[in-house]
């Protein structure tokens, strides 16, 4: 499993909450702080790495996560517009 420093719970959730939750978390956190976003949505595994990629943040894989699934993702540096 995967260091992190902050934890989102979205079991239960479907997308696009996980991703918007995530995204709002991410942005009160501080650039390269990695956040644990544990999601029972399959959905999520390919919306998550997506959301990163436009964001400009890291997608740093996924683990199974007592009946979910943990996704780490690293906060990425400031940028003017942030999605």
């Amino acid at each position: 499993m995967h260091h992190h420093d902050a934890d989102l719970d979205c079991v239960g959730l479907l997308c696009p909450l996980p991703v918007l939750r995530a995204r709002k978390r991410l942005l009160a956190l501080a650039p390269g702080t990695v956040l644990r976003v544990r999601a029972s949505d399959a959905m999520a595994a390919v919306d998550l790495p997506h959301f990163c990629a436009q964001a400009g943040h890291d997608y740093l894989g996924a683990a199974p996560c007592g009946g979910a699934t943990a996704h780490f993702l690293r906060r990425g540096p400031d940028r003017a517009l942030d999605m």
